[in-house]
C-alpha cells in the first residue's frame, strides 16, 4: 500500500490561495480508538493549526473561517490539520490508492497521530458532497459541516465501520457537535 499523502497535503501549509480539483464517500484510513477521552463539558478551547487547500473551484466551497469553526467545534485536543478540497478525479485516485476502491468518496481521513496532538489530513471531494447534499435535501453548507466534523472525528480515532456500537457513538458525537453549530441532525 502506498504511503499516505502527507507530503503532498502538508506542502503549502498557509491559508493562502486556491490550488486545483474534487470527489465521493466517507471513510478513514485508520481504525484506532481515541487515545484520550474528551471531557463532556467541551468548554476547553484547544490549539488548532489549520491549512485549507482548494484544488478545485466552485462558488459553493466553504470559506476558511467556516471550515475553522467546524474543525474547532469537533477537536477534542490540540490539532494540526490540513483540509483539501478536490475534484472527482483526485478523489477517486486517492480512494483507489489508499483504500483499493475505484470511486470518489465524500471525505477521506488520513490520521498520522492521535495523541497528544491530533495530526492528520482530510480530503473532501467537492462534487460528491454537492451531489449528496442535493440527494439528501440538505444545504451544501450543512453537508460540508457534517463531512468536516465526521472527518475530524476519524482523525481522533473514531470509526463507524468498526461495529454498531462504534457507529452509534460516532454518530451521537456528530449530532451533538452539529447541533451546537446550529445544524439539523444529519442522519434524519
Amino acid at each position: 500500500m502506498p504511503k499516505k499523502p502527507e507530503d503532498k497535503l502538508r506542502r503549502g501549509k498557509g491559508e493562502g490561495g486556491r490550488v486545483g480539483s474534487a470527489s465521493v464517500a466517507t471513510s478513514t484510513i485508520s481504525r484506532r480508538k481515541p487515545a484520550v477521552q474528551p471531557s463532556p463539558a467541551r468548554s476547553v478551547l484547544h490549539r488548532l493549526s489549520l491549512a485549507v487547500q482548494y484544488a478545485c473551484n466552485s462558488d459553493q466551497l466553504p470559506s476558511r473561517p467556516r471550515i475553522r469553526r467546524w474543525v474547532k467545534a469537533a477537536i477534542e485536543r490540540p490539532a494540526e490539520v490540513t483540509v483539501r478540497f478536490v475534484d472527482a478525479d483526485e478523489g477517486r485516485s486517492l480512494n483507489h490508492d489508499y483504500r483499493g476502491k475505484d470511486y470518489a468518496t465524500n471525505v477521506l481521513s488520513f490520521p498520522y497521530e492521535t495523541a497528544p496532538t491530533v495530526l492528520g489530513d482530510l480530503v473532501v471531494c467537492l462534487p460528491v458532497v454537492l451531489r449528496e447534499a442535493q440527494e439528501q435535501g440538505k444545504t451544501a453548507d450543512a453537508h460540508f459541516a457534517h463531512m468536516i466534523v465526521h472527518g475530524i472525528l476519524h482523525l481522533h480515532g473514531y470509526d463507524h465501520e468498526a461495529g454498531k456500537k462504534d457507529a452509534e457513538e460516532m454518530e451521537a458525537k456528530e449530532r451533538t457537535i452539529l447541533a451546537r453549530l446550529g445544524y439539523a441532525d444529519p442522519y434524519q
